[in-house]
């Protein structure tokens, strides 16, 4: 119904942002990730959209880039998860996170979202697995490059997130996979 948005921000209240088009106010309600690359009030903003009818309300979510719109779509989806849950599910963790906690099964990583408990993060992985990832093309962030392949073999290794990223930050940009693995472990090591 309504796909895209692009006017002027004139209101930031989180969640929930306003765009004037040509002095229409569209309410929309994104995610924290979004709401923190959004430009100051005044200036131009242009969010994809999910519009959400209800019996008792029309509601317009907005998103900054396209793998986000489809992760929400994704995770509206699953039964028990409406609209507000899947925008907490953004907001407490990147695409690129929820695609990876969903390809390694961590149901500790869902968990830790606020209005997640251990059922639906249960669901969200057991409905999620094979869709997010492949349909969405979320996978580039963590296992399209080197720095993926890298994380996932330390996180095979035993290492933590935490020490997995650390040890990724410090690597080159263009470093291979098994010189990257090299220099990642020889981090940890220290």
């Amino acid at each position: 119904m309504i796909g895209k948005l692009t006017g002027i921000l004139s209101d930031k209240n989180p969640p929930e942002v306003v765009i004037d088009c040509h002095g229409v106010g569209y309410e929309v309600n994104v995610p924290m990730s979004t709401f923190y690359n959004l430009p100051a009030v005044g200036e131009k903003v242009s969010l994809l959209t999910h519009f959400v009818v209800r019996e008792d309300a029309q509601i317009l979510y907005g998103f900054s880039a396209p793998a986000e719109r489809e992760a929400f779509r994704l995770l509206i989806k699953i039964s028990g998860v409406g609209p507000r849950t899947a925008l907490g599910v953004l907001s407490g963790m990147s695409v690129a996170d929820l695609a990876q906690a969903v390809t390694l099964q961590e149901a500790g990583r869902l968990v830790k979202v606020p209005g997640i408990g251990k059922k639906t993060a249960e669901r969200l992985l057991l409905e999620l697995k094979g869709k997010l990832g492949g349909e969405v093309g979320l996978f580039t962030a963590f296992a399209g490059d080197a720095h993926g392949d890298i994380q996932q073999a330390l996180l095979a290794l035993g290492y933590s997130d935490k020490e997995a990223a650390a040890a990724l930050k410090n690597l080159p940009a263009e470093v291979g996979v098994s010189e990257g693995i090299k220099l990642a472990l020889k981090a940890l090591t220290k």
